[in-house]
């Protein structure tokens, strides 16, 4: 038997503050729907478990996520920049990068004593003062220092 519950259906959305379609109902116990006539009634039937809310359903972001991250990826190459090298990576930031990594170097060949202590602080005060270009050059000082 086909039971019409649009009419309950519509009285427990009003009940609960939800739309109608979010309205949901326990298959076994529809015939317990049915018969409920008063607002009482189906509290009973909410509180029992027989009815029940669906969850809200939102926008999904994958699609927006997804174009944003293709979005981000464009204008990087070589032909979209503009200006000097120095406008997208400031100079200051270019040396203290480059200077970090000289220094590590040094550190580490001076703990596993490749370098004795002179030409460590040697080779440190060139590449303070400028007078080594690249991790490259300094390995180079290096070679010719040791081969002295």
């Amino acid at each position: 038997m086909v039971i019409n519950i649009r009419k309950k259906r519509e009285l427990v959305a009003r009940i609960l503050n939800v739309g109608v379609n979010r309205v949901r109902f326990e298959p076994d116990k529809l015939e317990d729907v049915a018969d409920s006539i008063t607002r009482e009634n189906l509290r009973a039937l909410i509180k029992n478990g027989a009815i029940w809310t669906a969850k809200r359903q939102g926008t999904s972001r994958y699609r927006a996520k997804l174009k944003h991250m293709t979005r981000k990826k464009r204008g990087i190459g070589k032909g979209s920049k503009k200006g000097k090298k120095t406008a997208r990576v400031g100079k200051k930031t270019l040396y203290i990068t480059k200077i970090r990594g000289m220094r590590h170097y040094l550190k580490v060949l001076k703990d596993r004593n490749d370098i004795d202590r002179e030409t460590y602080w040697s080779l440190y005060k060139k590449a303070n003062g400028g007078q080594v270009r690249t991790l490259a050059h300094l390995r180079d000082l290096v070679k010719a220092s040791k081969s002295r």
